[in-house]
């Protein structure tokens, strides 16, 4: 499987970015997946369903099965929190996985960099970002393209990892 980061600081369009990846991507024809990191606790079931009851009794694993998802939801219960590597491994094979997040794994990416959020780019100090996505034109040893130039962007990728 071919894996592509969306990556850069909050707030800097890398949500939208990846929905427009996403979106290009599929209507080409490719099987995608997405992987997001979160910073914060994250809960995808909700107090008084069936599967959150069993969850909070203390199962390690809840699937949620229909004839329209299956969702998975593991407890980690203390465990150490798994790796991009371990999740990936765990992902059903499609042509590519974009992966929002994980700055710091050694997959290939694209930063998504907005001038109004006043962050500093990650991209001179990260050999991993192999182009920036930006609403500002700027100079760096890299491609960068316009943030909302999605074609741009998904022809770029599709050539670095030769999709």
């Amino acid at each position: 499987m071919k894996v592509y980061g969306v990556t850069g600081w909050k707030n800097n369009g890398k949500t939208g970015l990846m929905e427009r990846l996403v979106a290009e991507f599929t209507g080409q024809g490719l099987r995608v997946s997405t992987l997001k990191h979160a910073h914060h606790a994250t809960d995808v079931d909700h107090e008084g369903t069936d599967s959150y009851r069993h969850r909070t009794a203390g199962a390690q694993e809840v699937v949620l099965a229909s004839a329209h998802r299956v969702a998975v939801m593991q407890e980690l219960r203390g465990a150490l929190e798994p790796s991009l590597i371990e999740l990936l491994a765990r992902m059903t094979p499609v042509d590519l996985i974009l992966v929002e997040g994980y700055k710091n794994a050694p997959h290939p990416k694209i930063e998504a960099h907005r001038v109004v959020a006043g962050q500093p780019l990650i991209a001179p100090n990260d050999p991993t970002i192999r182009a920036v996505a930006s609403d500002t034109p700027m100079d760096l040893d890299r491609p960068v393209f316009d943030l909302n130039d999605t074609l741009a962007i998904a022809t770029f990728i599709a050539n670095d990892l030769g999709l």
